[in-house]
């Protein structure tokens, strides 16, 4: 609850403060820093923290200290939030600590000893030599930004990594692999070269119209790696720090070591300070051609619609209203004809209505937590933030959700409303928790950092039982005691045969062709979310995410519209069922390109993060194809109930 009244406060605050000076959000403050360490208001020491490592080989993301590296012998974590930990984030204090302004040069962290006789050390150099073959990355933060890795890339453009490799592997026919191009002198065959010494420099401006103090607006490094002539006191210099494959025997010495620079830079403002990262992404400018493509597919069908509604559907309606003797009554034809059925309750009316109400709570859930994250509120700096926006908005819209599910029951003629209730609190998030829980065996069982702790499954179960549950009830209470929804037409005792339908207004080929628009909207900014999910890739551009959720939801309901027409027209009225799944197979679209990404985008191996991917992928398969399936029935109720109201039926 605290975190939606958080939300709240904080939406209030944006809404009435006023244009001048600049708000942050809670917990984002700007942190000051200077070089006296006598004054109170800033801080002299530069904390840098690290973050789970991870790789886009493999799913599984571990924790700093699963490897070897070297540990801080004090310091405090940071408190995370619920969407940290349900992403496996694990922030860690680290030994680097810097004095502000302070220059060091070759800087001794550590030094890691191996006996390669030893099984305990040898396992521990194993998996070190193991996540440099799948390229596992670093990801370090300075006053919650992170660290860089800037280099150049093709046309002479410059790319910005939030991580930076453990090292890199020579195969043994010479061909360097991944970062081993970096540096000529990697040339030993079969051998792994570590990264165990990083130049890292970070920017500064100073605080104006306030006390002499710095705010940091970059942190950038550079790794590398020295085999170091004396490991206790290293000069960093010498060839590279190289793990050959072949050494079977002896001890291994890795010096970990740093330097670290300072520089004014008066350029960079502090709030704009994440920009050089966002920047460098690749594949930005492809955001307006998939604005463009989704708003020309929405112009052609809302024309298609409106010359639909507007000409023929004017005529149908006046040409029936015209029809007053017998004569003229026994020439009707097209959707008229179905006055007496339209609103006959559907097969399986109860799942029906349930996934109606998961679909609201969804749709309304998704809306808001757009609608945040376009305010700022749910950017990258505001680290899980979006997830927990998500998790609590979901928890807090029971009461939607068991209201719509109630009403639509209830005017589908059920009876059963305690089956009713309870499937719509724990049919499809109980499917989802069961696919979560099963993907959080496999973590657990490969000690990766993603798994999420027991407390904390805890902790979603009882938000799901405890507030969730009881608030769907109160919105099945409340749509129960309403009268059932009044239609604009009374249905027939007798069913209407439906006549022969020909190919292209039969059930299967009007849902398969339904779900293919909406798919043509979102399929290029589905590339983009699938890279942050899968190649760990920032997602920033929530302001295009929200348009294109406007025109996902137009092209939904315009394209259920117009193919509930033609069957109306063919005389088939069952369209509760076929609104709902002609906008829901874009789901199926979704899964199929979904499987293209896996195998033509992805280099993942293994068979525990083949799992997981689909795992994954199957949970957001089902929630877009409740979300759209839901747009699409609400449109096409609201069109049926809007022809039908307009005319006269005898």
């Amino acid at each position: 609850m605290t975190g939606a009244q958080l939300l709240l406060a904080v939406a209030l605050l944006v809404a009435n403060s006023p244009s001048g000076p600049a708000f942050y959000l809670p917990g984002l403050a700007p942190v000051n820093f200077c070089d006296d360490p006598d004054k109170s208001d800033c801080k002299p020491v530069i904390e840098l923290f690290v973050n789970r490592l991870d790789s886009v080989e493999s799913v599984l993301p571990y924790e700093y200290t699963a490897f070897d590296f070297c540990e801080a012998s004090e310091g405090k974590r940071p408190s995370e939030n619920l969407g940290q930990v349900l992403f496996g984030e694990r922030i860690e204090p680290s030994p680097y600590k810097f004095t502000f302004k302070k220059t060091e040069t070759c800087k001794h962290v550590c030094t890691k000893e191996y006996d390669l006789k030893n099984p305990d050390h040898k396992q521990k150099l194993d998996f070190l030599k193991k996540s440099m073959l799948l390229n596992y990355q670093h990801h370090w933060i300075v006053d919650n930004m992170p660290v860089t890795w800037c280099y150049d890339v093709e046309d002479n453009q410059r790319f910005c990594n939030p991580g930076f490799p453990i090292g890199c592997y020579l195969t043994e026919d010479g061909h360097p692999k991944d970062a081993c191009v970096i540096n000529s002198e990697f040339h030993e065959h079969d051998t792994f070269y570590i990264f165990n010494h990083v130049d890292i420099k970070i920017a500064y401006h100073m605080v104006e119209n306030e006390a002499p103090s710095a705010r940091l607006v970059a942190a950038k490094l550079e790794p590398k790696s020295y085999k170091h002539t004396n490991p206790d006191s290293p000069d960093c210099t010498g060839p590279p720090m190289d793990l050959s494959n072949k050494l079977a025997s002896g001890t291994v010495k890795i010096p970990y070591t740093y330097s670290v620079t300072f520089e004014k830079n008066d350029e960079i403002r502090w709030a704009s300070r994440w920009d050089y990262i966002l920047e460098s992404m690749p594949h930005t400018h492809i955001q307006w051609f998939s604005i463009m493509n989704s708003l020309v597919i929405v112009l052609f069908l809302s024309g298609m619609v409106a010359m639909i509604m507007l000409r023929t559907l004017h005529k149908d309606i006046a040409r029936y209203n015209q029809m007053d003797s017998t004569e003229d009554a026994q020439e009707e034809f097209g959707w008229k004809l179905v006055h007496g059925d339209i609103f006959r309750p559907p097969r399986k009316g109860m799942l029906l209505s349930v996934f109606l109400g998961s679909g609201t709570q969804i749709l309304i859930m998704t809306f808001v937590t757009l609608f945040f994250a376009c305010l700022g509120f749910l950017s990258p700096a505001n680290r899980g933030a979006l997830m927990t926006c998500a998790v609590v908005l979901w928890v807090l819209l029971g009461t939607p959700a068991g209201y719509v599910a109630a009403r639509f029951y209830k005017s589908f003629g059920g009876e059963k409303w305690k089956t009713n209730v309870l499937l719509t609190a724990f049919l499809c998030p109980g499917i989802v928790f069961a696919d979560f829980f099963i993907m959080n065996l496999i973590l657990w069982g490969e000690h990766s950092s993603a798994a999420i702790p027991f407390g904390t499954l805890v902790a979603v179960l009882a938000l799901w039982f405890c507030i969730s549950v009881p608030l769907t009830f109160i919105g099945a209470y409340f749509g129960f005691k309403k009268n059932a929804i009044e239609h604009p037409v009374r249905t027939n005792q007798i069913p209407r045969q439906i006549p022969e339908q020909s190919f292209y207004t039969q059930p299967l080929p009007g849902i398969i062709m339904g779900g293919i628009l909406p798919f043509g909207c979102i399929f290029i900014q589905l590339f983009f979310i699938l890279n942050s999910i899968w190649s760990h890739q920032m997602y920033y551009m929530f302001g295009f995410l929200f348009l294109v959720f406007i025109i996902l939801v137009i092209t939904c309901s315009e394209a259920t519209i117009l193919l509930c027409y033609f069957h109306l027209c063919a005389e088939d009225y069952h369209w509760q069922w076929r609104s709902f799944l002609t906008s829901g197979f874009t789901a199926v679209y979704f899964l199929i390109y979904a499987v293209h990404y896996f195998f033509s985008k992805l280099q993942i191996t293994g068979t525990a993060s083949t799992i997981l991917y689909f795992g994954y992928t199957m949970i957001m398969v089902l929630i877009f194809f409740l979300f759209t399936g839901t747009i699409g029935f609400f449109a096409c109720f609201w069109f049926v109930t809007k022809i039908y109201s307009v005319v006269k039926v005898d």
